[in-house]
C-alpha cells in the first residue's frame, strides 16, 4: 500500500503530547533525549509539563512539534509500517519534519535548523505589531481581493473553504469588522503571537537564509512537497531556498495535498502530530484520501 506522512505546523499543540511516546517507546526516549542535548534546554519538561504559556511561545512549540513528528515517525518505521513509503510534506512548521524523515538532513540538524527557524520568527514577532484572521467560506479570488483592499496577504490555503490572512495586527482587525457582506461564512480574528507567512516576517526570512548557508542539504529519498507552491521538489539547492521562502510566503498545504495524492497515488496518509488537523483539512480537500491521526501511542494501536 503507497503510504504518505503528513507532519502538522504550529498551533496543534497541547501540554502533554509526546509523554506516552517516552514513555513506552526506546526510540521516542533517545529521540527526546537528545533533543534536550542538542538544544541545551529541557524540552521534555515543556512538552509534557508546560506551562501552556511556554508550549505555546513560538521558540518553544516549534522544536517540540518537531521531535514529536519526528519520534512519530520513528515508531511508524521501526514497526515496519513504512516500507511502502512514497511521499512526505508538511503544513509550515511540519516541511521540516518532511524534509527530515526523508533524508534531506539528520534528526538533529533538523532539530537546529527548526530551532533557529522558531527563535527567529519570534523575534519578528515581537519586533512587530502583526495578527492573522481565518477565513470561511468564499473563493480565493474573493479574499484575494479582500486582502488588497485592507493591505493584508493570504498566508493559508489550507483546504477549501478554509483561508488565513496575515498582516497588521490593526488591519487584519479592520478587515475583521468590515467583512460582513462579502460572500464570506464567518471571519475571526486568532489568538497568534505575530503575523506568520507575511512580510512581516521578512526580518526572520533574512537571517534564516544567512543560517541555512553553512547547512548541507542532501537529496530527498522520498517525493517532498513545498508548501511555496504546492509541487514536488527535489533539487537540494532549491528545497534550500524554499525552506527560506516559506516564511514570508502564502502556505499551500491544498495545493500539497492534491498534487501528491494526484502524483504518487498515495493510498493511506499517517498525520503525525497532534489534535487531528491535517486530517480534517484532507477530508474537507478530498474525501475519499485516507488519514490516521497519530499522537499518543495508544494511537498507533488503533
Amino acid at each position: 500500500m503507497a503510504t504518505g506522512l503528513l507532519f502538522s505546523g504550529q498551533g496543534a499543540q497541547y501540554v502533554g503530547m509526546g509523554q506516552s511516546l517516552y514513555a513506552n517507546s526506546a526510540s521516542a526516549r533517545a529521540l527526546y533525549d537528545q533533543a534536550n542535548e542538542v538544544l541545551g534546554w529541557d524540552l521534555k519538561q515543556l512538552s509534557f509539563t508546560g506551562p501552556d504559556a511556554a508550549i505555546t511561545e513560538t521558540k518553544v512549540c516549534q522544536p517540540a512539534l518537531y521531535v514529536h513528528g519526528y519520534a512519530l515517525y520513528s515508531i511508524l518505521k521501526e514497526r515496519g509500517l513504512l516500507q511502502e513509503l512514497k511521499v512526505a510534506f508538511g503544513l509550515s512548521l511540519g516541511e521540516v519534519t518532511a524534509l527530515a524523515a526523508a533524508g534531506v538532513f539528520d534528526f538533529a540538524t533538523g532539530l537546529q535548523i527548526v530551532a533557529e527557524r522558531g527563535r527567529l520568527m519570534q523575534l519578528a514577532c515581537e519586533a512587530t505589531a502583526g495578527g492573522m484572521a481565518s477565513v470561511i467560506g468564499g473563493s480565493v479570488e474573493a479574499v484575494e481581493t479582500f486582502c488588497e483592499e485592507f493591505e493584508i496577504q493570504i498566508a493559508n490555503l489550507n483546504c477549501p473553504g478554509q483561508i488565513v490572512v496575515s498582516g497588521e495586527k490593526e488591519k487584519v482587525l479592520q478587515a475583521v469588522a468590515n467583512s460582513k457582506g462579502r460572500g464570506f461564512k464567518l471571519v475571526k480574528a486568532l489568538n497568534v503571537a505575530g503575523a506568520y507567512h507575511s512580510r512581516l516576517m521578512h526580518s526572520a526570512c533574512e537571517a534564516f537564509s544567512t543560517y541555512l548557508e553553512g547547512i548541507e542539504f542532501q537529496a530527498p529519498q522520498l517525493s517532498v512537497y513545498t508548501n511555496v507552491t504546492g509541487e514536488a521538489i527535489a533539487d537540494p539547492a532549491e528545497i534550500k531556498a524554499a525552506l527560506v521562502q516559506q516564511v514570508v510566503s502564502t502556505v499551500r498545504f491544498e495545493d500539497c495535498l492534491r498534487n501528491a495524492s494526484q502524483a504518487v497515488g498515495i493510498q493511506k496518509y499517517f498525520e503525525c502530530g497532534p489534535a487531528r488537523v491535517l486530517a480534517g483539512l484532507a477530508r474537507r480537500t478530498d474525501k475519499s484520501l485516507s488519514v490516521q491521526s497519530l499522537s499518543e501511542y495508544e494511537d498507533l494501536d488503533a
